[in-house]
């Protein structure tokens, strides 16, 4: 199976092509300063060109459905829909702790993602392989990182993410020898990682498909639906789309 991989729900978008057998095929993993929007179609664009792959090629789109930047979520989700809704290909939406948890190789330590919530407060996702397949093990919350240290630090954790790093010096001095980290290299998330998660998910309407939001003001949502809803962004995925 060929998936094709979209995440912009942080500062960092990442778009890949992995397959079932071989693994990742091409990535791209793009830092920007301007919004997502400017740049996610030029890098899929990219992705396949080096690749030399083509949409017709793509048997499923995993895109991360949050939590993360409200505005970053609504453009990958709106993108990953619309090539979804043209070329008729099956989508899943893949919750963002769990794509960073699937960074992590099976292990029998309790694996906890994290992403930073600014001012001490993270989301979180708390993961265990078991039978070899990565579970969920209690549901996604945000909360103050110390109370969530607390509860965890008689047990061997594995922290990924960017909050684990943002935080690394207060879950070393709590957790001591029971708190482990990741790779550096998973401070970000990676589009592979978005890929394998979809491929053991079951298909998703595209219709009703859903960003997942763990908290959000009303402020915020207005200014997400005021970013999203324009002509210059559906027009840049559709003059996408007609090239493929």
């Amino acid at each position: 199976m060929l998936v094709l991989a979209i995440d912009t729900s942080g500062k960092i978008g990442t778009v890949a092509i992995f397959d079932s057998k071989e693994g990742t095929l091409c990535e791209i993993t793009v830092k920007v300063k301007k919004n997502h929007s400017d740049t996610i179609m030029e890098t899929i664009d990219s992705l396949f060109k080096f690749s030399e792959y083509t949409l017709d090629n793509v048997e499923l789109i995993a895109v991360t459905t949050g939590p993360g930047s409200f505005t970053g979520i609504r453009i990958g989700m709106a993108t990953a829909k619309g090539i979804a809704i043209a070329k008729k290909i099956p989508i899943v939406g893949i919750n963002t702790l769990e794509a960073l948890a699937y960074g992590v190789s099976n292990t029998d330590k309790t694996i906890i993602s994290f992403i930073d919530a600014k001012k001490e407060r993270v989301y979180y996702g708390v993961f265990k392989y078991i039978n070899g397949k990565l579970q969920l093990i209690e549901e996604y919350s945000d909360s103050h990182i110390d109370n969530i240290l607390d509860r965890y630090k008689y047990d061997k954790i594995i922290f990924t993410g960017d909050g684990a790093f943002a935080y690394k010096d207060k879950i070393t001095s709590i957790m001591g020898e029971n708190g482990y980290f990741n790779n550096i290299s998973s401070i970000n998330l990676r589009g592979s990682c978005v890929a394998e998660a979809g491929m053991y998910k079951n298909i998703d309407n595209v219709y009703t498909l859903e960003p997942f939001y763990i908290s959000k003001t009303q402020a915020e949502q207005n200014k997400v639906d005021k970013t999203i809803n324009n002509d210059e962004g559906e027009l840049k995925i559709w003059n996408f789309l007609i090239e493929y």
